[in-house]
């Protein structure tokens, strides 16, 4: 009778198996002391050939019950490892390259966190015809079928409450990719979070003109001309405004934002490594510094893209190093064959680099306003939505967000109002909220494009309130 029970009982055991054992990262080279929390690290290996890198670190309160967490990076063509190491992971990369410190304001303090590296072609990621050419619809696919492979591999996570969350181009990846989870049932999904996001590429360039106005570097001559030859009596288009003159005074606010020094993803932060030209030659290889995410339509941007497009397919060695950031210490860390070896990185994997120069190239942005996905996602009445902004960042920055959200047209519960947060010298204004029925837009004070870089504080204040559904 006991062995009748055991064996009926003994495939529920194994239904309930935990994590792939092989995965678990047993030491972690730059550390002090390992972790106590587990953490794993391999390949999401997907039916159409695509093999894409994930890091997961289990919570350090509850891993059984607390949330998991999605998390993507940009680009498109930027690794999620960035945001591991430099923003929000448990462990944050020296300047020395080889030595991680703990993060105190880890977001895996209070949820599970899978940093997945997306797409095919970014980071350690790769797919075995090496055709990097993508575009947004496969991408969303994509990581929709890495999602579920990674509840495969980690089913005991299966039923805790699922958030999306990214930055940057994140802002068209995530609201994708929930559209699609939103429909499979066996994924419980709770809601979506992006910071800095590139939501709508009309907004985001009509709104860039103004921040840079407003935060004084543009003077009154140029806003002059911009005014004349942009705007009419009810708007104005620096968007694809097919006036010349209009075009050669956006022009020189391309060159005011890009090539004048400052810093496009803090504007009064520094520029870590010096002013660099977007496009140089350093070390036999051609860097590019820009992503070309701004002034799409714009015809002196289209001819630069063409001719990298042309590079890319020539003798050059290309790498995409974004403007004002230093990749270095990732760098050398992630390729150090000690680190390789410990996250289980296959022999496949390219040299990793911050960004794919090759897959950002070969993108195939399909998406230029992701309205039609929020408003689905709102519709459903089921899932919690956060828009955040560093409020010094140019790339992506607060006003065009906030308009694209304000174009949502839902019923306000909240009106803009500063939110607290505590840090050691007590009660700090974090920023400002408006809250909505099911959507929140909120602002990070004096953050740039990396919000829990520059303000970890406030940043995990947030990130805690949203998913344990605390008031802002």
């Amino acid at each position: 009778m006991q062995l009748l029970w055991l064996a009926s009982f003994l495939p529920i055991l194994l239904v309930g198996e935990a994590a792939p054992a092989a995965d678990e990262v047993t030491y972690l080279p730059g550390l002090k002391k390992q972790p106590s929390f587990k953490h794993y690290s391999g390949y999401l290996n997907l039916p159409t050939g695509k093999h894409l890198f994930y890091w997961f670190v289990e919570s350090q309160k509850q891993p059984s019950s607390d949330p998991v967490v999605l998390w993507l990076n940009g680009g498109p063509g930027c690794s999620s490892l960035d945001g591991l190491l430099t923003e929000h992971g448990p462990f944050l990369i020296q300047d020395d390259g080889i030595t991680l410190s703990y993060n105190p304001y880890s977001w895996n303090m209070v949820a599970n966190v899978l940093y997945l590296e997306s797409p095919a072609g970014v980071g350690f990621s790769y797919s075995d015809d090496q055709d990097y050419r993508t575009n947004d619809t496969e991408v969303s696919m994509n990581n929709y079928l890495a999602l579920k492979e990674f509840f495969r591999l980690f089913p005991e996570y299966k039923t805790n409450q699922l958030f999306l969350m990214g930055e940057s181009y994140g802002g068209i990846y995530i609201p994708t990719l929930a559209e699609r989870v939103m429909e499979d049932a066996t994924i419980n999904l709770q809601g979506i979070a992006v910071g800095n996001g590139m939501s709508s590429y009309e907004m985001n360039d009509n709104s860039l003109v103004f921040f840079a106005y407003y935060h004084g570097l543009l003077g009154r001559t140029l806003w002059q001309q911009l005014n004349h030859f942009c705007c009419d009596s009810k708007q104005c288009d620096f968007y694809n405004n097919q006036n010349p003159n209009c075009s050669a005074s956006v022009s020189q606010v391309e060159d005011i934002v890009y090539s004048s020094g400052l810093n496009m993803y803090n504007l009064y932060a520094p520029c870590p490594g010096g002013v660099k030209e977007r496009i140089s030659v350093e070390k036999g290889q051609l860097v590019i510094r820009d992503l070309g995410n701004t002034f799409i339509h714009h015809h002196r941007t289209r001819q630069r893209h063409q001719k990298l497009r042309g590079l890319a397919s020539g003798r050059f060695l290309l790498t995409l190093d974004p403007p004002c950031t230093n990749s270095t210490p990732s760098s050398l860390y992630l390729n150090d064959p000690q680190v390789r070896a410990a996250l289980h990185i296959k022999s496949k994997s390219a040299v990793w680099t911050i960004c794919s120069a090759e897959v950002n190239l070969n993108y195939n942005r399909l998406f230029m306003d992701v309205r039609k996905q929020y408003l689905k996602i709102l519709s459903a009445l089921r899932y919690r939505v956060l828009l955040y902004n560093g409020d010094v960042d140019m790339a992506c920055n607060f006003m065009g967000d906030e308009w694209f959200v304000e174009s949502l047209q839902q019923q306000v519960v909240v009106l803009r109002r500063p939110w607290l947060y505590e840090d050691l010298d007590g009660r700090q204004v974090g920023g400002f909220v408006k809250e909505f029925d099911s959507l929140a837009f909120l602002t990070v004070r004096g953050s740039g494009h990396m919000v829990p870089t520059d303000r970890p504080v406030a940043a995990f204040a947030m990130f805690s309130r949203f998913i344990q559904k605390q008031p802002f």
